[in-house]
């Protein structure tokens, strides 16, 4: 899709007589059936004059130009296109970016500077690094730059027409040369440069013809690309699989092959429980696809375990990993492999509060993932649904692929590979919290997994601090029992957690804005080392396993000994989500913490708030052994927590 295509003569006459903003605005009103802002109209009005005026001073009349231009399977569009050939007849592409900034501030990251943008000072990529993701991008996954015998060479520029030069700025910043190297960026005062850049590729003309290729050529990753992303997958000693995960890996593997590019559709359901391997087997299957060049997506719901994915792999192969709401507009079999992990977390639909009703999607979520592939593989846990509006379960997806004539194959994961590979702890989580029947009523403490019980909130993160510092993965979560606020002006977090004089940080919120040094963003917060000074979610901590986990168990969840039943408080929850669910409540939190306790490989650390919960779970493990009824009075605690 874009928003404008043409000579470099209509676009300059389109310019210089204001129509350019106003064609803009209809073609976006035409394909997305809304106004854009009157910001970005005004930006196009700006930026396009500037850029018009480079070409028409480059003499540059014989070129294509493509205006937002979107990126395949992307909501980003690219400001500027310019086509043509050079002087060797080589046909070239140059994305063009344009920024109306004015200065800029150093960033504490590596690819930011910080800059006024959206009413505030923001960390923003540099327009270097922004620019060569976009050719990055396309070069990795539009055909018409890699997939032919003669391929359009395609290099990138920023141009920031309100921007005066200076070599110290920070713009300039020697941290930022190797992107300035590869994607050059022109101050107002440097056209002299930028049109000798643009003419050094495109001054043969001819721009048309190259337009047209650009137009005319599909979408489909390269097998660089996908050979980059095999390769970092199979080289993560996190993701080697073992005993019956490669069996069940090979299975699937086996079963996809054997139909693939077969007319009918094949769905895939995979099930297992807390460490069983989905996703490691999952990642192994994208690595395999990919190895052997098929078009494989690996979709999750989950902004913090798609971000972290993505900074593993890196950004180069972050474009086949997707979120389950990327595929509103996708074609029917765009994908050979659509790989989706922790399917519990499908929705009913991709469309939000912020979808425009004229955008809206007319399918169920389920239905556009089925659609968008020939092979649609779901890792599942049909215990791990931890919000009403996530709806994903094997029986849900058999539903809807039955509904659409797919084939249907299911398997099951058994082998545990968390906790120890205790199996027998997941299974005494499970009946402790009354969610299955299983043999493990008591915890006996024989395996090698390490559950312990703590008296306060500071003794828990003590121990979990200790084994951080001895090497190990270790995190602290808890229940969602307090706000979680944006953070200060600053950018240091709120100390929302209060047990008593223990107070700590949630992980920063999605959307938080500029953070202050150290702190991770909320989807990087199980990977990022400093996540280890704020307290995690369910929300960030879904997915993730940690060597050791900490657990803070609120009073959202509390079991009463005189009705011998959990009991669900909506008032001590601050999830307003969830306290919305109505009879849904008390399901929802006993699989909150059923997905906080499990998280851990090595040993699971838990502080119980309410005391009666405590002193129930103590009934439930064997060497502390079942307690008289006298035990149950109200105990001393030094936190003011009592039951």
């Amino acid at each position: 899709m874009r928003l404008y295509s043409g000579t470099s003569q209509q676009f300059v006459k389109d310019s210089i007589q204001n129509h350019i903003s106003e064609k803009l605005k209809q073609a976006f009103f035409a394909y997305f059936r809304f106004n854009p802002s009157p910001s970005e109209i005004n930006s196009w009005r700006n930026s396009l004059r500037a850029m018009a005026q480079v070409i028409q001073y480059a003499s540059l009349t014989d070129n294509g130009v493509i205006l937002e231009y979107q990126l395949p399977q992307s909501s980003k569009r690219l400001d500027c296109m310019l086509t043509g050939k050079n002087e060797s007849g080589t046909d070239n592409a140059i994305i063009v970016e344009l920024k109306q900034w004015e200065k800029c501030e150093p960033s504490d990251s590596d690819n930011e500077v910080v800059t006024w943008v959206g009413g505030a000072k923001r960390d923003v990529l540099h327009p270097s690094a922004q620019v060569g993701q976009y050719r990055s991008y396309l070069a990795d996954t539009h055909t018409a730059f890699y997939d032919e015998s003669d391929p359009i060479a395609l290099s990138a520029c920023a141009y920031l027409h309100n921007y005066h030069f200076h070599p110290s700025d920070e713009l300039f910043s020697p941290k930022f040369s190797d992107h300035l190297t590869r994607h050059p960026v022109f101050a107002a005062d440097q056209v002299d440069d930028l049109s000798a850049y643009l003419s050094n590729a495109v001054c043969a003309g001819d721009g048309l013809v190259v337009l047209e290729r650009v137009e005319q050529s599909k979408y489909r990753p390269s097998k660089k690309l996908m050979d980059h992303v095999a390769k970092v997958i199979q080289e993560n000693s996190d993701y080697i699989l073992l005993d019956e995960q490669l069996v069940v890996f090979d299975k699937v593997l086996a079963s996809v092959k054997s139909r693939y590019g077969e007319g009918k559709k094949r769905i895939l359901i995979i099930k297992g429980g807390p460490g069983t391997g989905k996703s490691v087997i999952a990642l192994n299957l994208m690595a395999e696809l990919l190895r052997n060049g098929h078009n494989a997506h690996y979709a999750t719901g989950s902004k913090a375990f798609t971000e972290t994915l993505r900074k593993i792999i890196g950004s180069r192969g972050s474009v086949q990993f997707k979120y389950f709401n990327s595929y509103v507009e996708a074609q029917a079999n765009e994908v050979d492999v659509l790989i989706c992990d922790e399917a519990h977390r499908v929705r009913e639909t991709s469309n939000s509060r912020f979808t425009k009703s004229n955008k809206r999607s007319k399918l169920p979520q389920i239905e556009e993932l089925i659609n968008a592939s020939r092979v649609g593989v779901f890792f599942i846990d049909d215990d791990q649904i931890v919000r009403p509006n996530e709806i994903g379960s094997s029986a849900f997806i058999r539903e809807h692929a039955t509904k659409m004539a797919c084939e249907i194959s299911e398997f099951e994961l058994e082998a545990q590979f968390r906790c120890s590979g205790s199996d027998a702890f997941v299974n005494w989580v499970n009946n402790t919290l009354g969610i299955r029947q299983t043999a493990n009523v008591l915890w006996t403490g024989n395996e090698e997994f390490d559950f312990q019980i703590f008296d306060s909130a500071a003794a828990l993160e003590s121990a979990i601090v200790e084994k951080a510092q001895s090497g190990s993965s270790a995190r602290l979560t808890a229940g969602f029992c307090w706000p979680w606020s944006k953070p200060n002006s600053d950018g240091t977090l709120v100390n929302d957690v209060k047990i008593g004089p223990f107070i700590r940080p949630w992980n920063a919120k999605s959307g938080a804005g500029r953070l202050a040094k150290g702190i991770p963003k909320e989807s990087l917060w199980a990977h990022d080392a400093n996540g280890l000074n704020q307290i995690g979610c369910i929300y960030t901590a879904q997915g993730f396993e940690f060597d050791y986990v900490g657990v803070i168990w609120g009073p959202d969840l509390r079991y009463d000994f005189d009705m011998s039943a959990w009991e669900g408080d909506k008032s001590a929850s601050c999830d307003t989500v969830v306290k919305r669910s109505k009879d849904q409540f008390i399901d929802l939190v006993k699989n909150t913490y059923r997905v906080l306790l499990t998280r851990g490989i090595k040993g699971c650390y838990v502080f119980f708030m309410d005391k009666n919960t405590e002193r129930f779970v103590k009934t439930r493990i064997e060497k502390v052994g079942r307690l008289e009824p006298t035990y149950l009075k109200v105990a001393e605690d030094p936190e003011g927590y009592n039951a």
